[in-house]
């Protein structure tokens, strides 16, 4: 039989296999001072980019931790001092639920906007998560689009459209907008990949981590060729990584090989504290500030928000 690990163990080896985890003289007294600092509201601000910053997160495998990490980075921007809107486009709704906002069936959302031509800002709720951070939900409505998208005319087009107009009227500009897709590559994705200027794409550290990124890349180029040619690979997030065996930082090299410096050197560890917060309608910042996965978004954000576009 296997030895159990307690959470206290895991996040301590975790945490001290991170590149890029927070400097400090422990682990507790590191945990401790993100968590009075996350708390009261009084973590340091990050330097505001000079426009918009439009990110699509995606990766047709699921399970890579793809919407935990739109909806972490984006908490962890607000609440460094961005403002941020999520836009989801996951007809499951996973990021509204983790950012605490009503995503029930014919409630105004993702799929109204690109069905049904509504405002964007008609759509658009503040999250209870950061007075700095907006969310347009996803409801289960948006299972049945990507029929219901094929036969309109600029179909591609709809969520770019819908956007940009919002992003033009609105009197307080955003610094970043997260766009959270499906995993799959289809119209939701297609529209995500055409209204965003970088794409982020997470890649757990795990067996087969690269199986099926290059369809993606692929996805890409044919997206630039023809739609976007200012589409570009802002970053690649490392994700479930397990410090306590070899496999994940032999996955870790063999992505750091294949992409460079695309990849952040902040890594999300396995925790169980990021697959516990949804549940209760929180990112990990909110439902633990001082866990290894809260640190690890924190010290990622920073990272992304000076990291270039390739």
């Amino acid at each position: 039989m296997s030895e159990i690990v307690p959470e206290e163990s895991t996040v301590s080896r975790e945490t001290d296999a991170l590149p890029g985890s927070y400097p400090g003289p422990s682990l507790i007294e590191t945990g401790a001072a993100t968590a009075a600092a996350v708390r009261s509201g009084k973590y340091p601000a990050l330097p505001h980019p000079s426009s918009t910053r439009v990110i699509t997160v995606a990766n047709q495998k699921g399970g890579v931790g793809k919407t935990t990490s739109t909806v972490n980075l984006a908490a962890a921007l607000a609440l460094q001092g961005q403002r941020v809107l999520v836009v989801d486009l996951d007809p499951q709704g996973n990021a509204s639920t983790a950012l605490g906002v009503d995503h029930r069936s014919g409630a105004p959302s993702t799929y109204q906007v690109l069905l049904s031509d509504l405002p964007l800002a008609e759509a658009v709720v503040p999250s209870a998560e950061n007075e700095n951070l907006w969310v347009v939900p996803a409801t289960l409505d948006l299972a049945g689009a990507e029929m219901e998208l094929y036969p309109l005319v600029a179909r591609e087009w709809r969520l770019d459209r819908a956007l940009r107009g919002y992003l033009g009227l609105t009197p307080h500009r955003f610094d970043y907008v997260f766009i959270d897709c499906p995993p799959s590559i289809g119209l939701l994705t297609l529209n995500a990949f055409v209204a965003a200027q970088e794409l982020l794409i997470p890649i757990q550290c795990e067996y087969y981590a690269l199986e099926g990124v290059s369809q993606l890349i692929r996805f890409l180029g044919m997206v630039r060729d023809n739609l976007n040619p200012s589409l570009r690979i802002g970053a690649i997030l490392l994700t479930m990584f397990d410090g306590r065996t070899r496999l994940g930082a032999q996955v870790a090299e063999e992505v750091r090989q294949h992409f460079g410096d695309t990849v952040l050197a902040s890594v999300i560890p396995r925790s169980v504290r990021l697959s516990e917060a949804p549940g209760f309608g929180q990112t990990v910042l909110e439902y633990d500030p001082g866990s290894a996965g809260a640190q690890s978004y924190l010290s990622a954000a920073r990272e992304l928000s000076d990291h270039p576009v390739r």
